[in-house]
């Protein structure tokens, strides 16, 4: 059967004719869905594929078995991580939704825990590669629609964060990553920002040393003097500082709107009024 047929059917099914499915033709209709996850056909990647798998979660319709396979297979180097690091390519669909699946595979984890400790763990100590190593920062791609990855990759690390199985011992290599992702020789346009906080959020939620987050803070911002040290004001500085400084300021916002982290609040606005004065 057509995949995108019997997706489009499936979305206005009723629960117990979803339940059929599943039951009567589940494992066919999961493969094919992971084997297509990084389509470049807009409407089967986002509109069909990842929405099914949404509301496969959100309906309680998947196994525990089922939920492993998804796991594991959606996080391997086929899938989160292929080709990563390259130049722009169309291995950025497949990279970018199989981090959406492995978030919403953690999110109904953590009302579950069916997910195995020697697969958890592995996943959370290596979390922070996918932001670092992430080359393809664009948001919109023409005839093929969102990549998204920066986003994408956001989404995944505070839903990791916010596992009840995370260690915050793993925490640092995702901040390392957090501090080199605004230094991607572009400037986010597509809210990238509002996203990336989410990252800070999660882990001041989970009681992470706010000491600890005024030093990834003064880390950022001593890149700035590092590049101008060693590189000098070139265009490569300005994008890293421009956007650097628009997570800054996003973040300040938030933390200040919603009365968190004073002492954070203060260190972020030092520097930033430091390097805006200095930018005049």
């Amino acid at each position: 059967m057509n995949l995108k047929e019997t997706l489009r059917s499936f979305s206005t099914m009723t629960l117990h004719e979803r339940q059929a499915v599943m039951k009567d033709k589940g494992e066919w209709l999961l493969q094919e869905m992971l084997t297509h996850i990084g389509s470049t056909d807009a409407e089967l990647r986002d509109h069909l594929i990842y929405r099914t798998f949404v509301d496969l979660l959100s309906d309680n319709l998947l196994g525990t078995q089922q939920l492993q396979l998804l796991f594991e297979t959606a996080t391997s180097e086929e899938f989160l991580y292929v080709h990563i690091g390259e130049a722009p390519t169309d291995s950025v669909f497949t990279r970018s939704f199989s981090a959406l699946l492995v978030a919403g595979l953690l999110a109904k984890d953590a009302e579950m825990l069916v997910l195995k400790d020697d697969e958890l763990q592995p996943f959370f100590k290596k979390i922070g590669r996918y932001l670092l190593l992430e080359q393809d920062t664009r948001g919109y791609v023409k005839d093929k629609g969102w990549a998204h990855s920066i986003s994408h990759g956001a989404d995944l690390a505070a839903m990791t964060i916010k596992h009840p199985k995370f260690d915050l011992q793993y925490a640092p290599s995702i901040l390392h990553a957090l501090k080199l992702v605004t230094w991607k020789g572009t400037v986010y346009i597509n809210d990238e920002e509002e996203r990336l906080i989410n990252i800070v959020d999660a882990l001041l939620q989970q009681n992470y040393s706010e000491e600890a987050l005024i030093e990834f803070v003064e880390q950022a911002f001593d890149k700035f003097e590092m590049h101008l040290m060693t590189q000098g004001y070139n265009e490569s500085f300005f994008s890293g500082r421009t956007c650097t400084l628009n997570f800054m300021k996003t973040l300040y916002f938030s933390l200040k709107m919603n009365n968190k982290a004073l002492k954070l609040q203060n260190t972020i606005y030092g520097h930033v009024a430091k390097w805006l004065k200095l930018g005049d």
